[in-house]
């Protein structure tokens, strides 16, 4: 779970954005967006009504506060690919009411939108900062907050685990950035790696990756593109297409070396069992010889 948090000027261009997609050059253009885009409400907090009455009533509350120059508070939370389906609607409508919590606008205007635009389940919070009584909901370290908030839920709703970033961690939990382990990147590698132990040439690695389900462009250089749209160049992945051919003749040839290694095993073994008949030969017949 990827949490990230903003806070800005405008309510308007924020719900619009959220509504109804990108801003499109014409009316036809901008209901495919909205279609595509599949924004959905699921809960409301002292507010209600269309994305107009939400802009309106948002507006209107933060007029109480006019020194506060950024009142748009909006959080969005990304489920891994793996996570699609874990999470019901109200499991949603939980984790948006205990981030309000956590940043101190559970008193305030605040509306959980959910999208299906993309491969990965996602949902956004739209807060007002400023209520109609209280202090201003702060965004003082937000970053630290949400990485916190999302271990949490993880735990919580069983979700895929994410390491937060060093700098949040104890001493003690901290992990060297080195040891850390990008799952997506290190499955391309995996299959990279065994797609040169079977192939000759760089044609035959690319087949091999096209049939586990990459895109490949192979030119000057070659990249992947994973089922997920990820794009990889082989260089980030430590196989350039240079170390492929690299690795595919040492490959060819710590194989020629294994082949010849076998059939000297299996030429000495040949002899030693010729030596071994010769022996019990000899010893049958007393050692005598004609």
């Amino acid at each position: 779970m990827i949490g990230k948090i903003a806070t800005g000027r405008s309510f308007s261009g924020c719900m619009q954005y959220l509504h109804d997609g990108r801003l499109q050059e014409t009316e036809e253009q901008q209901k495919i967006e909205r279609e595509k885009k599949q924004a959905q409400v699921i809960h409301y907090n002292q507010c209600f009504g269309t994305k107009k009455e939400l802009i309106r009533q948002f507006i209107e509350v933060s007029k109480l506060n006019p020194k506060v120059s950024k009142p748009v508070f909006h959080a969005s939370i990304s489920l891994a690919y793996q996570d699609a389906g874990k999470l019901s609607v109200q499991d949603k409508i939980d984790i948006a009411q205990q981030l309000a919590r956590q940043f101190d606008f559970e008193n305030k205007q605040y509306v959980v939108i959910t999208h299906k635009d993309t491969e990965h389940e996602h949902l956004h919070i739209v807060a007002n900062r400023i209520g109609y009584d209280g202090p201003t909901a702060s965004d003082s370290n937000s970053y630290k907050r949400m990485a916190e908030f999302s271990r949490a839920m993880e735990l919580k709703h069983e979700l895929t685990k994410v390491l937060s970033p060093n700098k949040f961690l104890r001493p003690e939990q901290r992990v060297e950035q080195s040891q850390r382990i990008d799952q997506r990147k290190e499955k391309v590698k995996k299959h990279l790696a065994q797609a040169i132990k079977q192939s000759k040439n760089v044609k035959e690695v690319a087949r091999y990756m096209e049939k586990q389900g990459y895109k490949v462009d192979l030119g000057r250089g070659i990249a992947f593109t994973d089922a997920q749209q990820v794009y990889f160049k082989g260089s980030q992945l430590g196989y350039s297409l240079m170390e492929i051919e690299k690795k595919i003749m040492q490959e060819q040839k710590q194989q020629l070396d294994q082949k010849l290694q076998q059939e000297r095993d299996r030429q000495v073994k040949s002899l030693l069992k010729v030596e071994k008949e010769n022996k019990q030969e000899r010893k049958q017949s007393g050692g005598l010889s004609l």
